[in-house]
């Protein structure tokens, strides 16, 4: 019997040919142009992670300059076992839970009406982000002078219309109260613009049909714009989560983690551990559980999405 082999074409393996060439210089090209990211991503990411990672090993000083004594994992022992690290850690997750459902919901609303409005759009749209460009440092400052007790604009405020302002500054609930405050109205541009650039995306025609049928605004929103923007809510969902989890900056500047401790962040535990106590390698290691804390979460949101996606 006998088998006889069929070769290609020439214009064919040419044609294939030319394909992986081609294909060989977009991959040469994407790494070339990813090149700057990549290396700044190493250096000033993945390097310093993994650099945490081995001083939590040791007995490291921030004030000397050797690792110090290797000490394996009591670093860790006496993180999980530390009291104020968890009591800070629930103080982020306080934070988290007093400011997500705002930072979620408020500003969905707000780029829902905003998209409805035809004319001079584009004022209510700056006006919504402009504060989310403002410094951390100034946002703060400002409101600590409006939280100031009797000379504040929110004592006045409350003494105009006869009643007590609440003590943001000295009181624990007061000061909850404020720094919530201080930033739904800050970040509250950032997830502004992701719901409005996710609204642009929906047909006109699916509302004009709806509005033929009779369906009233809010019949609209509950039944074409959510549904249509869940992928969107998830996500704003999920870095609102992280972003609230780190919060440091107004907490530290307009409260100093007060009153007594009351409100103290984990970074800004890990922050006094490693540069008020010099406790360098405690630190390092308070970082890689809070480091590790996040990872995990956002590992949990990826395996559930990915599972709802595939039953979907």
């Amino acid at each position: 019997m006998t088998t006889t082999t069929t070769a290609p074409a020439p214009g064919i393996a040419k044609v294939e040919t030319s394909a992986v060439e081609t294909s060989g210089r977009d991959n040469r090209a994407g790494w070339l142009f990813s090149a700057p990211f990549l290396i700044l991503y190493g250096l000033f990411l993945v390097g310093p992670v993994l650099v945490g990672l081995v001083i939590s090993f040791f007995n490291t000083a921030t004030v000397k300059n050797d690792l110090g004594e290797f000490v394996a994992f009591e670093n860790y022992t006496a993180v999980l076992g530390n009291v104020d690290f968890w009591k800070s850690m629930w103080h982020s997750t306080l934070f988290t839970l007093l400011t997500v459902p705002f930072l979620v919901v408020l500003p969905l609303v707000a780029a829902v009406l905003a998209s409805r409005i035809s004319r001079n759009r584009w004022f209510f749209r700056i006006a919504f982000f402009a504060p989310y460009v403002v410094p951390s440092a100034s946002v703060a400052l400002i409101f600590a002078f409006l939280y100031a007790p009797q000379i504040g604009l929110f004592a006045q405020g409350f003494d105009a219309v006869g009643l007590t302002a609440p003590d943001f500054l000295g009181s624990t609930n007061g000061a909850w109260l404020a720094v919530t405050i201080l930033t739904v109205w800050w970040t509250f541009g950032f997830n502004f613009v992701l719901y409005t650039a996710a609204l642009q995306d929906i047909p006109e025609d699916t509302y004009e049909a709806a509005a033929i049928d009779g369906t009233s605004a809010w019949q609209q929103m509950r039944s074409i714009t959510v549904p249509l923007l869940r992928p969107t809510i998830g996500l704003v969902l999920l870095l609102q989560i992280l972003a609230s989890l780190k919060v440091f900056d107004q907490i530290f500047i307009l409260l100093q983690g007060g009153p007594n401790l009351t409100t103290r962040p984990v970074i800004q535990y890990i922050y006094d551990t490693g540069f008020t106590t010099y406790r360098g390698g405690y630190a390092a290691a308070a970082t890689m559980v809070y480091f590790l804390i996040l990872v995990a979460i956002s590992a949990v949101w990826m395996f559930a999405t990915r599972r709802r996606g595939a039953d979907a």
